[in-house]
This record gives C-alpha cells, sequence and structure tokens, in this order.
C-alpha cells in the first residue's frame, strides 16, 4: 500500500508543474535584473544627488557640458562659476554638474586626470 501512495505522490504531475516552472525562471529573472541593474544604479543616482548637494564655494566642477570652473557662489538650484583664468562667469543649474574635481583647493575628492584626459585616452 505505501508503494501505490509512493507511486501516486511521485507520479509526474501535467499542467501546474510546468507554469510553476515558468513563474520561477521568471522570478529568477526579475531578481538578476534588480541586482545587476537597477539597484547599482539607483545607488549611483544617490551618490550624484549627494554630491551635487555638497557643492559649496571653493569647490572646482566639471559640468555635463564639459565646462571646468571654481563654485563663486552657490544658490539652491544654480551655481556662479568661474571659468578660464580670467573673470569670466556663467552660471549654471546644479544638476547639470558631473563631478567634483577638488573641494575647496584642498585636494582632489575625485581623479584630477579624469578632467585632464581626451576622450580618446591620448594627452
Amino acid at each position: 500500500m505505501a508503494e501505490a501512495l509512493l507511486a501516486v505522490v511521485m507520479a509526474p504531475r501535467q499542467g501546474a508543474n510546468g507554469t510553476f516552472v515558468f513563474f520561477l525562471n521568471m522570478g529568477a529573472v526579475v531578481l538578476i535584473f534588480y541586482f545587476l541593474l537597477i539597484r547599482p544604479q539607483r545607488k549611483e543616482q544617490a551618490r550624484q544627488k549627494q554630491m551635487i548637494a555638497a557643492v559649496a564655494k571653493g569647490d572646482e566642477i566639471v559640468t555635463n557640458g564639459g565646462i571646468v570652473g571654481t563654485v563663486v557662489r552657490a544658490e539652491e538650484d544654480r551655481l556662479i562659476i568661474k571659468t578660464g583664468g580670467g573673470e569670466t562667469r556663467i552660471t549654471v543649474q546644479r544638476s547639470s554638474v558631473a563631478h567634483k574635481v577638488s573641494a575647496g583647493g584642498k585636494g582632489a575628492s575625485e581623479p584630477a586626470n579624469a578632467a585632464k584626459k581626451s576622450p580618446m585616452g591620448v594627452r
């Protein structure tokens, strides 16, 4: 009798088993996408927002357009930066800051070579 019960339990099911495996595979794909793509991207966005909020007077920055300058005045949503060797001043939005090159002239918080290299990697 135990052998008959074991045979019934071990018999392959039709229909529902394939659906369960499909949803299990789809769940695994969603988890892989979350841990490999979505989660790291959210961490990077949070780090970028924190860096932009911390930009203050005296910081050397690079904008998304490639303009390098020193922050002269920091407002809530805008930065006034001095570019070049002269007295040229530009107003940019905080959201257009790509990264900080140095913090207040005390040293590099980001690699200084990143701003000096050409796109092709040749100087």
